[in-house]
């Protein structure tokens, strides 16, 4: 599977994946994945061994995984904190395109944090963005949505709460929000997004389909389907429904999402444990 793709099929990255497939995949507290395992399913998606043993190291770097060593065997367990984004990102993901958008309330976030905290500055904007949240200009973002709950657990969790702002309330009803909402996100890219979705996977949602693809194959593309859905809460705003252009491409690539996601857990999940156990 190459991982060269389009505009409208971001580029697959190693590390991403890896959480993809354990956050699918090893969620039992303190069970453990075989690093030789992690990397022949890497492999599997078009990664070399170096890229892949790479992208564990990484992620171990980063608080992520915990790495254990039996004698010559390697094996990596999520740590608390991965537990804690994954339960997160799981909130926000089998929840996204399930319901209408409420048609007032709107967050925004403005914050101001000094340049030389560019680690923080990033990982705001990337948690913001995952929350719905597009910018309109340097350190103030906004939300079609009542997410101050939400924004306020990423400003404290970030540590940056000291430097930020949270305002919820509506916009003028005589002013329609066009340059708003061009400034905040690319709707037009994002409806590419969807119709690459759609093509790609949308043949597999009718019943019996995915029952001709081989295990490995159900766990590839399980995969990849689940880690390109999970791009849409970060490029998608959910408009309110009377301004939403994107309405009826979100249902589609939902319903898809659900019927693909489901057919494909048995087969895909056979394919992890017999890869991701030594033998």
């Amino acid at each position: 599977m190459s991982t060269q793709v389009n505009a409208s099929r971001p580029a697959l990255q190693p590390q991403d994946l890896v959480l993809t497939i354990l956050g699918l995949h090893l969620r039992t507290p303190g069970a453990q994945v075989w690093s030789g395992g992690a990397v022949a399913l890497l492999g599997e998606l078009g990664f070399s061994t170096e890229a892949a043993r790479a992208a564990l190291a990484r992620l171990a770097s980063r608080g992520l995984l915990e790495r254990h060593k039996q004698g010559r065997l390697v094996s990596y367990t999520l740590t608390s904190r991965a537990e804690e984004l994954l339960r997160d990102g799981d909130r926000r993901i089998y929840s996204f395109g399930r319901a209408d958008a409420p048609g007032d309330a709107w967050t925004m976030v403005w914050h101001a944090m000094p340049e030389s905290n560019r680690v923080a500055r990033s990982r705001l904007a990337s948690r913001l963005r995952f929350l719905g949240f597009g910018p309109v200009q340097d350190g103030t973002w906004v939300a079609a949505h009542d997410r101050e709950p939400e924004a306020r657990a990423v400003l404290r969790d970030l540590e940056v709460d000291a430097f930020a702002s949270v305002f919820v309330g509506r916009l003028s009803r005589d002013l329609p929000p066009t340059a708003l909402i061009a400034q905040a996100w690319d709707v037009d890219a994002a409806a590419e997004q969807y119709r690459a979705f759609v093509a790609d996977h949308g043949p597999l949602r009718h019943p019996g389909k995915g029952e001709r693809l081989s295990a490995r194959d159900a766990f590839a593309t399980r995969t990849v389907m689940f880690h390109r859905f999970r791009e849409f809460p970060a490029t998608d705003p959910e408009l309110p429904r009377e301004i939403d252009p994107l309405h009826a491409l979100r249902s589609d690539a939902v319903s898809i999402f659900d019927a693909v996601h489901a057919q494909l857990a048995g087969p895909a999940g056979e394919h992890f444990r017999r890869t991701a156990q030594p033998g």
